[in-house]
């Protein structure tokens, strides 16, 4: 049996397949403590861990570590002269007319930066040599001192040649025991010190919480017999063992949201649909994608709390505008739906929880949406009448009816989402016209129509149990790692030898660690290439194709970049500007065998045919559908409410959806 769990904000998320079984289920979070909620799914599924022969997993663990300013003691070790390079950062910043702007605060104070005498230059020569006594010295009992439970090494040009790092590494670790310990060239072996070094802190920030709750999760497994793999997910969109995490969690911060975009592109692909706009509607957040021949773009850096963490990651946007999301006015009057959110606990109005502020899932309540009586498939009630009090103060300041209130929220919901698409469909050259919709969490497909309506979308592709879509793309992810390495160069005839010899090196090395990690079987890489115009402060990525290496010339990379830098900024490759390769990334990958099936869970079944929905243009009358009860072939005309357990859908009057083979329902416009 596989199983996936992913944690989210509010809901804990279960797929688990065996054989043709498939079993979904949703619990509510527990954000103390995640480890349970995700224990409590298996409870809920009746599904005993030692039955369990592969368990992927996915959570926001480190991420809120670093928001909620909740990791480890750690202290910072640089080069002499450097020491606040985490504080100083960019020059740039993010708005110019706020007189109390302040950057971003790393998680450490200065008198957690601590300087060592060494120093090698850009090519990685010794220009002066590590002082050891002075490390044995001063530092090592300072560190001591300092009751650290981590410490972050990351001297100037160690990206170069990692001779001094790995060599004050050893110092530490051996008169430091339990002290965790981590290297930049390790993390993130890249040049821009600034990102490396808030790479490197971040990183030795949450590794501990991230090995506690590791610890936890697999003794936990372990008293139940589980004998099976576990991995984790990475924001990159591929999953590695646990044990892999372990030296470098930092690049699980985004396993959710990743989860998602994977399981959405494998459902996708058995309708045949590769260029696709996924968004994750969940309890917090929505979570937006553009997908490109069946692809999702990958952003080699991201930041959390305005630091920025040289990981790669898919290239996601983020809006607070989940089920959960808070829904207030302003000082100077407008309506505003999140980014605050009511989370697990209270959680919205509606849930009787203790919430008593209106949320985007009370505003559905209100406009007939959800059903109260149909949430999670009929087993959690909600109260309406909670969801309208919570609106009474929202409605009294804006002069409206609790519906027109509710009706404004969700107009301002879909408003903000639409914003989100456009940033990475319109405002990258992406005509969102040419692409299919593909909405899921458990909030996506109630909006999906008048999202599409918006950008003039005409076909919106709903999976199967769209609610659990992430837990279904840990099941989905293949393992993955990637690497970076900057390896400054102008394009030379050199240069495809140097990239020959490093990929040859990456390969040996990526072979090794996936047998020592148990992962047997063929392996796939890849090879990108950072490229830019000599002078410019920004690069590009390139792919080149590994099997082309050896017969690769410079002219080639001269092509292949020209046509790279054309397709982003619709000019490039003039003659007489040089071209230079900065840094090399580098990705294995060990595909699955199978991909895992996903089929309508039934929910309850509703006690009546029939609700009234009110929508902009008035009251409608809605059909009640139950999801599973549509087979292939089936055409739903709307308006009508097609609940099923994970979420429900709303099938507006100028819409129809059918089931394809595939098990989506394919949802298209009513010619008028």
């Amino acid at each position: 049996m596989r199983v996936g769990i992913e944690v989210g904000g509010t809901f804990t998320d279960l797929v688990a397949v065996d054989g043709a079984r498939v079993e979904v289920v949703k619990v509510p979070s527990t954000p103390a403590s995640p480890d349970e909620g995700a224990f409590a799914s298996l409870a809920a599924a009746g599904i005993d861990p030692a039955a369990v022969t592969d368990l992927v997993h996915g959570s926001t663990v480190a991420t809120n570590a670093i928001l909620e300013r909740k990791g480890a003691a750690v202290a910072f070790v640089t080069t002499r002269g450097f020491r606040d390079v985490l504080f100083f950062q960019r020059h740039g910043r993010r708005n110019i007319y706020d007189l109390r702007y302040a950057k971003p605060a790393p998680p450490l104070r200065r008198k957690d930066c601590f300087e060592v005498t060494e120093r090698l230059d850009a090519s990685g020569a010794v220009v002066t040599p590590l002082d050891e006594a002075e490390i044995l010295a001063s530092l090592v009992p300072a560190l001591a001192a300092g009751g650290y439970g981590a410490v972050a090494i990351c001297l100037l040009s160690a990206y170069a040649a990692p001779v001094h790092e790995a060599r004050l590494r050893d110092l530490l670790a051996e008169r430091l025991p339990g002290v965790r310990i981590a290297c930049s060239h390790e993390i993130a072996r890249e040049f821009r010190e600034f990102e490396r070094a808030s790479t490197t802190v971040l990183s030795a920030y949450v590794q501990p919480v991230i090995d506690g709750y590791l610890d936890r999760f697999e003794a936990t497994l372990a008293a139940a017999g589980f004998k099976g793999g576990f991995s984790v997910m990475q924001s990159n969109g591929g999953r590695l063992p646990a044990a892999a995490m372990r030296r470098n969690s930092i690049t699980a911060l985004f396993s959710g949201p990743a989860a998602g975009v994977v399981g959405a592109i494998r459902q996708a692909g058995r309708s045949g649909r590769k260029n696709l706009i996924t968004f994750d509607m969940g309890g917090t957040s929505t979570d937006v994608c553009l997908v490109v021949d069946g692809e999702p773009s990958v952003s080699p850096e991201t930041e959390v709390d305005g630091l920025p963490i040289r990981t790669p990651v898919l290239d996601i946007v983020t809006v607070g505008a989940g089920g959960g999301s808070l829904v207030w006015i302003d000082d100077g009057g407008m309506l505003r739906v999140g980014p605050r959110s009511a989370g697990a606990v209270p959680g919205p109005a509606c849930y009787g929880r203790g919430g008593t502020e209106p949320t985007v899932t009370d505003a559905h309540l209100v406009r007939g949406t959800i059903r109260p009586d149909a949430f999670l498939g009929g087993t959690m009630r909600l109260d309406p009448d909670a969801a309208h009090r919570a609106f009474e103060p929202i409605a009294g300041r804006l002069g409206l009816s609790i519906r027109d209130a509710a009706a404004a929220t969700i107009r301002l919901a879909v408003a903000n989402i639409v914003r989100a698409i456009q940033l990475v469909s319109t405002q990258r050259g992406h005509d969102p016209r040419h692409y299919a919709l593909l909405p899921f969490g458990g909030a996506g497909p109630l909006l999906a129509a008048e999202i599409a309506e918006e950008l003039g979308i005409t076909e919106v592709l709903v999976p199967p149990n769209p609610g659990v879509v992430s837990a279904l793309g840990l099941l989905s992810a293949d393992y993955v790692k990637v690497s970076g390495l900057t390896r400054r160069m102008g394009l030379s005839a050199e240069a495809p030898r140097v990239l020959a010899e490093e990929f040859a090196r990456f390969r040996a090395d990526a072979e090794s660690e996936f047998r020592a990690l148990g992962l047997t079987g063929p392996l796939d890489f890849d090879l990108t290439a950072d490229m830019r115009f000599v002078g410019q402060a920004f690069e590009i990525p390139v792919a080149v194709d590994p099997a082309r290496l050896s017969g690769l010339g410079a002219g080639d990379l001269a092509r292949d970049f020209d046509a790279a830098h054309r397709r982003i900024y619709f000019h490039g490759g003039e003659p007489g500007r040089a071209v230079e390769i900065v840094g090399l990334r580098f990705g294995v990958r060990r595909r699955l065998d199978a991909l895992p099936e996903n089929r309508e869970r039934p929910a309850r079944a509703a006690a009546r045919d029939s609700i009234t929905v009110w929508t902009p243009a008035g009251s409608v009358s809605a059909k009640l559908v139950d999801a599973s009860a549509i087979a292939p072939g089936r055409t739903v005309e709307g308006s009508a409410l097609v609940e099923g357990y994970s979420s429900t859908l709303w099938l507006p009057p100028s819409w129809r959806a059918a089931r394809d083979d595939a098990g989506n329902l394919l949802m298209t416009r009513i010619p008028a």
